[in-house]
């Protein structure tokens, strides 16, 4: 791929050509919880989900915001001579906090001249008005891009069930609506590769994402981890994870039918390390970017190639 122009949409360019240079996460780690764990909707969480709540890769959570937002500068200035960042509130939901908390928490974030924007990482059923009218004056006072990262993991509503997710396609319209009224951006998280979606799911992935007009999309190959119910389905046979090639060929199926205007923030994902029973076949996630990006080009394909099905797709070419 080095010798040939991007096939997709890259995030790292991306941000380059919004900041007019290279810009660098600080990912925050709040000790939280979710709707889906604590009773209201639900207990357990989502199946495949660990206590770390996705923070496995962050300091620990018990540092203060601002200490762990300076120790990770000082990494990356150090290491990339790094000059603009976005704080990433990552692990959790963190729009799940009581409004006070949360305020208190994105005025924390913004300290330093160096903060170009801040993402924060949420359910779908935890947007509210109220929280994103405070957002709308930080973004309006503060002058800082603004995004949300919605988990959803597939457009499913069956599968959406199985995984214990707690809420449905509808949840997830509804707050993708508000957000972009809000004038933010929204990223979206998904798998590729959950046991009950078949390729067709993949497409829709794709179609509803783009009719939608989301900004920007994670991909994460499932990985199972230790002590978690899908952890015990796994361990029990209850089903089988898709092999290496059948995942590389999803993710370009994805692309090919993904609007070309939203941007990939990763292909792939990667589990806590020493607590997974599987993650990424057993190679390193870089490989699998690798195979994907080489699979595009083998078959000489491209994010959007397959983009023509909305604005009245069945109509083109019919004259008045």
């Amino acid at each position: 791929m080095a010798n040939h122009a991007p096939r997709y949409n890259v995030y790292s360019a991306h941000l380059v050509r919004k900041f007019g240079e290279k810009v660098y996460k600080l990912p925050v780690n709040l000790p939280g919880t979710c709707p889906n764990r604590d009773g209201r909707l639900g207990t357990g969480g989502c199946i495949y989900c660990d206590e770390a709540g996705a923070g496995f890769e962050c300091l620990p959570n018990t540092l203060p915001i601002a200490e762990q937002i300076q120790q990770n500068r000082n990494y990356y200035r150090k290491r990339y001579k790094a000059r603009k960042f976005i704080v990433y509130f990552q692990a959790f939901t963190n729009t799940y906090l009581p409004f006070d908390r949360f305020r208190e928490n994105i005025l924390a974030a913004l300290q330093g001249e160096d903060i170009v924007g801040i993402s924060i990482s949420t359910r779908p059923d935890c947007v509210n008005d109220r929280y994103l009218e405070f957002l709308a004056e930080v973004k309006a006072q503060r002058g800082v891009a603004i995004d949300l990262e919605l988990g959803l993991q597939t457009v499913n509503y069956r599968t959406l069930k199985k995984i214990n997710r707690g809420h449905t396609l509808a949840e997830f319209i509804d707050a993708v609506s508000r957000i972009k009224a809000g004038g933010f951006e929204i990223c979206v998280h998904l798998i590729l590769n959950l046991p009950w979606d078949e390729e067709i799911d993949v497409v829709e992935n794709a179609k509803v994402l783009s009719a939608l007009g989301v900004h920007y999309v994670k991909l994460h190959s499932l990985y199972i981890v230790k002590g978690t119910v899908l952890g015990e389905m796994y361990q029990r046979g209850d089903f089988q994870v898709i092999p290496l090639e059948d995942y590389v060929n999803r993710v370009v199926v994805f692309l090919e039918y993904l609007d070309p205007a939203i941007v990939i923030q990763r292909l792939v994902g990667r589990g806590p390390y020493n607590q997974v029973l599987f993650s990424n076949w057993g190679v390193s996630w870089w490989l699998v970017k690798q195979k994907i990006e080489e699979r595009l080009e083998e078959l000489d394909t491209f994010q959007g190639r397959l983009f023509h099905y909305l604005n009245g797709a069945a109509l083109l070419g019919i004259r008045d």
